[in-house]
């Protein structure tokens, strides 16, 4: 499965240390001298380690500042240490230490990049400590600043719309509200075009995922399809966000595997019944890798649980699937709301350009 892994695609867009999950091992960098950076960010330090001292703070930034100046003499030379500090703490791996830091630096700086950039790294700790609900809100701050008008250039904008989506599939694959934001995220129209110009891995990827798809949706091809389902189960396994395995004493279960897996087959099984009306329940078992008790058993679940408007023939070992005659007007309700579409995008795409041409 290694011509499908994308490792190396989505490393050149993560922080180094956002590859270490991915890889399975640590690597320590030290690119700072610890004693030059205390000795500089000491008193700044020492302030924000006092609870009665930082209690002093107000929202006012500048207020923070001048604050600090007059009564502690912690000048920008400290602040900006203070950034130094926290790198320094994230590269030896204390990124509890370095959020905190960079969460201090970013109420003081009043440089918009040095701002950002502390934001990136407080991103990175908090996916790094798994705290999914904090990094969530950092990727909706982050995303904010970076879809503003004022976000440096059109390029810059562009490289960090695309790095803010590959940081954001550790938060969508582990948050309990991850899927529904990795489509908010993705099919929003800038970064869809983000993708789409730079990061064409993240969506237009050809792999037995998308071919399982191809067989079954464009060439009806049911052989393939089984043959592809096999081939998607190792693809997933050995996925970084896919394959995530979650033990329960001795049990090791992979989620999204059986998820997908189930929802594979029932899209096997609904495109299959659309072209046979009596199916030999034996050969639709072997389509869906599966013993003929199991899926005996798995269709009369369907059944209960309407989702299947069939009967099983239990003496032939047949399904008999029940002709369901078309509603005439919920055929027009339908024409209805996909021609209310194409006439909403097809008013969208007159008036947009024309009000860009206007201003």
């Amino acid at each position: 499965m290694s011509e499908h892994d994308l490792t190396a695609l989505m490393a050149a867009q993560l922080d180094r240390h956002l590859v270490f999950p991915l890889l399975e091992f640590l690597q320590e960098r030290q690119l700072y001298s610890e004693s030059e950076i205390l000795e500089a960010a000491a008193p700044l330090v020492a302030f924000l380690q006092n609870p009665q001292l930082v209690q002093e703070f107000r929202p006012d930034k500048q207020y923070n500042i001048h604050m600090l100046q007059e009564r502690y003499q912690i000048g920008p030379d400290q602040i900006e240490a203070l950034y130094q500090y926290a790198k320094f703490q994230f590269e030896c791996g204390n990124y509890s230490g370095a959020a905190d830091y960079l969460y201090q630096y970013r109420a003081l700086c009043t440089n918009s990049e040095r701002n950002v950039s502390a934001l990136w790294g407080k991103l990175a700790a908090e996916i790094l400590m798994q705290n999914w609900d904090v990094a969530l809100e950092e990727l909706n701050r982050l995303k904010e600043i970076i879809d503003s008008k004022n976000f440096s250039s059109p390029l810059n904008q562009l490289q960090n719309r695309i790095w803010l989506m590959h940081w954001a599939l550790f938060i969508f694959f582990n948050h309990e509200n991850g899927r529904n934001g990795i489509i908010d995220l993705f099919f929003q129209d800038r970064y869809l075009n983000a993708i789409q110009t730079n990061a064409h891995h993240l969506i237009s990827y050809k792999d037995p995922v998308t071919e399982f798809l191809e067989c079954l949706y464009v060439n009806y091809d049911f052989d393939g399809a089984q043959q592809k389902l096999i081939e998607c189960e190792q693809v997933i396994l050995n996925d970084p966000f896919l394959g995530k395995r979650i033990e329960e004493g001795n049990f090791v279960s992979v989620p999204l595997r059986d998820e997908f897996l189930e929802n594979a087959r029932l899209f096997i099984f609904e495109t299959y019944c659309r072209i046979h009306r009596c199916i030999d329940i034996s050969m639709l078992a072997q389509k869906l890798n599966m013993s003929y008790d199991e899926a005996e058993l798995w269709i009369m679940n369907l059944v209960r649980s309407s989702k299947l408007d069939a009967r099983i023939d239990s003496v032939s070992g047949t399904l008999i699937m029940t002709t369901n005659h078309v509603n005439v007007h919920e055929q027009i309700v339908e024409s209805l709301k996909g021609l209310n579409m194409r006439t909403y995008m097809l008013a969208k795409n007159i008036v947009e350009p024309a009000q860009q041409a206007t201003r």
